[in-house]
């Protein structure tokens, strides 16, 4: 490989498309709004942020062979990304997601990342044979994952010798998909990214503060969490310290991608040396200016 990535996004890379409106919805709502197509998924919002700030991410990831694939891999070479590292299949489809919002959230979203989950541990060639790492050298810098891949996968990462040296930061991409994150709470590995019903759900009950889940998760057995709570509190927290910051209060214009900026935000800022603290609020303004709809798609 000619170019060495800054870190690695390992996950789901995929067309969003986006149904957005400024009117309140509720089930069966029919308003009027806009419909945008956008490269996304959590892996490649990720990306999209660390390439902002100034890092060099390459993808590993699971793309068709199709006219969308072709589409796609040339949106993410275009915003800076390494795309040779991507499973391109001749059999599976390019993903889709499907999200409406309205001006008081989230309504409704179908994730199709079947064919990521299809794919597999085929993603994941590029760390043994030789364009990323071999077994023998194997990949000693960040990586962001994300829990679209399939349980058995994220089990075999968070213990692979592939990935022993690596800094895991890793996100649930959805609540839905929050238990996927189990594997690294149990084996006390990498930086787990979630919000306050993601905590909630691994740890099988309800949080009133981010403080308390992310004090929880360290007790199931977590090495580092960040729990972030919407416009509220947000917290990072390890056995020696406990930070929590709140966000700057904006407009609320959309809410896709929220989650993936703040860890993109955080992971640049620490590779900056960044403090704790300063790069917790760096996070959540970035963040902020995201869900206002100030920073650019």
């Amino acid at each position: 490989m000619a170019e060495r990535p800054d870190i690695l996004c390992i996950g789901s890379v995929l067309w969003d498309v986006i149904g957005r409106s400024a009117s309140v919805m509720r089930a069966g709502s029919d308003v009027p709004g806009r419909i945008t197509r956008l490269p996304g998924g959590v892996a490649m919002n990720i990306a999209m942020t660390l390439v902002r700030f100034g890092l060099k991410p390459a993808l590993l990831t699971a793309v068709g062979r199709d006219a969308e694939g072709d589409e796609l891999i040339a949106a993410c070479a275009a915003r800076g990304m390494i795309t040779d590292t991507v499973y391109r299949s001749d059999d599976l489809p390019t993903d889709r997601y499907m999200a409406v919002e309205g001006a008081n959230g989230l309504i409704a979203a179908i994730a199709d990342a079947h064919s990521l989950e299809a794919a597999g541990a085929k993603i994941l060639n590029p760390l043994s044979d030789g364009r990323l790492a071999t077994p023998a050298q194997p990949f000693s810098g960040p990586v962001a994952l994300d829990g679209n891949l399939t349980l058995d996968l994220l089990n075999e990462i968070a213990t692979s010798p592939l990935l022993a040296s690596s800094d895991l930061r890793v996100a649930p991409a959805s609540p839905g998909k929050a238990e996927r994150l189990m594997p690294f709470v149990k084996s006390g590995r990498g930086t787990l990214y979630v919000n306050l019903e993601e905590a909630g759900l691994l740890c099988q009950t309800r949080f009133d503060t981010s403080q308390a889940a992310a004090e929880t998760l360290l007790k199931r057995g977590a090495a580092r969490v960040l729990v972030t709570n919407g416009g509220a509190d947000a917290t990072e927290a390890t056995a020696e310290r406990i930070v929590t910051r709140h966000p700057p209060q904006v407009l609320v214009t959309r809410v896709t991608g929220a989650g993936d900026t703040f860890m993109a935000a955080h992971i640049a800022a620490e590779a900056q040396s960044y403090d704790p603290q300063a790069a917790l609020e760096r996070a959540l303004n970035a963040a902020a200016t995201y869900v206002s709809g100030e920073t650019p798609l």
